[in-house]
């Protein structure tokens, strides 16, 4: 596996281990189409979550991740192109999974990571406009 599907992995799986302790219930990983993927369904309180995950691994200085510091943001790569594929997938899904129009929203969780130290922080930017 390349590094950078290492750390996206790695981030995936510190968001949804965030996501459950925040009460969130994991529906589905990974969702794969030829149009686009989606990282993470989830439900809370009947609302349903298209959750994107970008993750960035840094280091870490007394709790602050070089991002922060620099100014740079993992949702910076959320690119035109990414945004139209992720409304692709999402409305597949919901065609495929529910008979219904539920309620649903699209969220951002950016994870920075820093190997060395084994910390990670977590942000959610939610109900983004897709």
């Amino acid at each position: 596996m390349a590094r950078h599907n290492e750390i996206g992995a790695k981030g995936e799986e510190v968001a949804t281990k965030w996501l459950e302790n925040k009460g969130f219930s994991i529906i589905d990983r990974n969702y794969r189409k030829k149009w686009g993927e989606l990282d993470i369904v989830a439900e809370k309180k009947g609302l349903i979550h298209f959750v994107e995950v970008k993750t960035v691994s840094r280091k870490s200085y007394g709790g602050h991740f070089e991002q922060e510091i620099n100014n740079y943001r993992p949702e910076d790569n959320m690119h035109p192109w990414k945004l139209q594929r992720l409304r692709r997938a999402i409305q597949t899904y919901l065609l495929q999974y529910y008979k219904s129009d539920p309620l649903w929203q699209f969220d951002l969780v950016c994870v920075f990571l820093d190997h060395e130290k084994r910390v990670a922080k977590v942000r959610l930017l939610e109900n983004i406009i897709i």
